[in-house]
Formats: structure tokens, C-alpha cells, sequence
């Protein structure tokens, strides 16, 4: 283990995200090529990194912030579709055009790979393959998650999903504060709800003691199996 930790590269070893990521699922071997095909891309909050209906030249992972996944019809409406915490995968391998748009929410850090040599290097490598799937089918989950979200979820269901996945995706523990990028009308927006109603809901979940709201831009989880069943 020593030795593979040694010959792992330097910001690799330091990322605070590659265990939950699909690179921390391949061996060392397979990481060292991966990260010679990465960049880091910076994105400023509203800045959008792949846009609906074109083509996609990048893949990445998400190494800090928060991004949205947002359709567009016609004429002009926007759906989001879903959000990119720190450790998913976005972007579309095997795939020319991107179905939906990748817009940072909050100042965010993107490991990019050029989408064709992610493809070679994922037809070279088994894990990388199988870790593509797994994470593929872990997004369809959260994709269903979201559809059932946003159409029978009432709002004090959704406010309190939004709050769970934050803090899952954080891996926080009970008391320990979570950063919360969005604001509260960035939270209505995704949440098809007003901000007077995110307001209303998450003080009324501080008040009866589930969570705490230390400032406007964290929170804590003081009991999880409550909010767990107020997000059900």
C-alpha cells in the first residue's frame, strides 16, 4: 500500500474527493494515465462549462462547488434537471452532443478530460469501464430520485431532500456544519418553489430542532433520521 500511495500522483493522493469520485475506483496504474489527460478548469458562479445541443469535447469530475444540469424548451422556459456535487462525473462519454446544459451554481474546480481520449483510455481499461457503469447507473437513480422530487414531492419534502443530498454528498456528520452554496432563491429556482416558502421551511425545520442554521450559507444536521423522514 506504501508504495502505491508513492507512486500515486501528488494531487491525486491530496484530493479531498477521490474516494467517492469514479477515479478513486481504478487502480493506481490506470490513475497515473487518467491524470495525464486532465486539466483543471475554474468556473465562476453562472458560468456555463457544456451547453444543450452541442457538441461536448470535455468530460470531468467535480472537485469543489456545485453545478446544475438544465433542458431548455423553446420557448426559453429552463428546467433543472439535477445537480453536480463535488465527486459526480459529468459530461457525456460515447456521446457527440450534450442533451442537457452544465452551468456552475457556485465558484467551482473541474478535473477535465478531453472526451476522445477518455474514451481510448476507458477502452484500454476494464475498471475504468466498470467504474463508468457504476457511476452511470448511480446518476440514473438520482435522476429518478429527482423526477419523483419535483412532480408529487410537497415543499417542505423537497427543501428537506435538497438538505439530505447536501449533506450526504458532503459526508457530514450529525451537528457538523455543511456548506450550503446555493442561495435561498437559487434553492426556489431549482426547487420549482418561491423563496419565501424555502425560508419559511427550513426556519421551521431549525425551530423543531432537525437542523441548525448557523449563518445563510451553512447548515447542520442535528437529527438525521428526521429529516431523512421529512424528505420521504
Amino acid at each position: 500500500m506504501a508504495s502505491a500511495a508513492e507512486a500515486m500522483p501528488d494531487r491525486c493522493a491530496d484530493c479531498e474527493i477521490r474516494r467517492v469520485a469514479l477515479c478513486g475506483q481504478i487502480d493506481v496504474s490506470a490513475l497515473r494515465r487518467l491524470n495525464t489527460l486532465s486539466h483543471t478548469e475554474r468556473l465562476r458562479a453562472g458560468s456555463t462549462l457544456l451547453w444543450e445541443s452541442e457538441s461536448a469535447d470535455v468530460v470531468g469530475i467535480v472537485r469543489t462547488g456545485l453545478l446544475k444540469l438544465t433542458a431548455s424548451l423553446e420557448d426559453g422556459r429552463e428546467q433543472t434537471l439535477g445537480l453536480a456535487f463535488p465527486g459526480d462525473f459529468i459530461g457525456r462519454p460515447f456521446a457527440a452532443d450534450m442533451e442537457h446544459s452544465v452551468t456552475a451554481i457556485a465558484d467551482s474546480t473541474i478535473c477535465t478530460f478531453s472526451r476522445t481520449r477518455f474514451e481510448a483510455l476507458a477502452g484500454e481499461v476494464p475498471d475504468l469501464q466498470q467504474a463508468l457503469l457504476v457511476r452511470t447507473f448511480k446518476d440514473l437513480d438520482r435522476a429518478r430520485r429527482w423526477m419523483l422530487l419535483l412532480g408529487r414531492k410537497s415543499a417542505g419534502e423537497r427543501v428537506a431532500s435538497l438538505l439530505l443530498e447536501t449533506a450526504e454528498a458532503n459526508g457530514a456528520d450529525p451537528g457538523e456544519p455543511v456548506p450550503l452554496p446555493l442561495s435561498r432563491q437559487q434553492i426556489a429556482d431549482v426547487l420549482g418553489l418561491t423563496i419565501e416558502t424555502v425560508s419559511r421551511k427550513m426556519h421551521l425545520f431549525a425551530r423543531s430542532g432537525v437542523i441548525a442554521l448557523p449563518s445563510l450559507r451553512s447548515f447542520t444536521v442535528e437529527r438525521p433520521g428526521e429529516l431523512a423522514r421529512l424528505a420521504a
